[in-house]
């Protein structure tokens, strides 16, 4: 059962991750990658929101929305190929920005999220 949990989860958050991407990437005229960073956010915000709701949550809603939606939405492997793609095109400071501010923006997203969902249900 868990397994098609996953399996759900994931069928609706990667067709999600590439269609998100898609819209946020054409409304920026830059070199960063802000259709990744926005999905990869978005991804930390819900996990970091069931991780805080802890024990109230269900196995089967981590499964679901945790492993399987989050785990298909967001992408480190775009997110490194991007990176190395803005250092391969000389663009060094959106390479450098890319790492320092996704993983900065990610966790302190997460952060925030558990905290609150933690604080709410506590």
């Amino acid at each position: 059962m868990t397994a098609a949990l996953i399996f759900l989860g994931a069928a609706v958050g990667a067709p999600l991750r590439y269609l998100t991407d898609r819209v946020v990437q054409a409304r920026h005229d830059s070199l960063f990658p802000w259709g990744t960073f926005a999905v990869n956010l978005a991804g930390c915000l819900i996990l970091g929101a069931l991780t805080g709701a802890g024990a109230a949550m269900p196995h089967s809603v981590l499964a679901l929305a945790g492993t399987g939606f989050c785990g298909a939405l967001t992408t480190y492997s775009t997110f490194s190929y991007e990176t190395l793609r803005l250092a391969e095109q000389k663009a060094y400071f959106y390479a450098a920005m890319n790492v320092v501010v996704s993983a900065v923006a990610g966790v302190g997203t997460a952060l925030l999220a558990h905290m609150c969902v933690a604080a709410m249900l506590g």
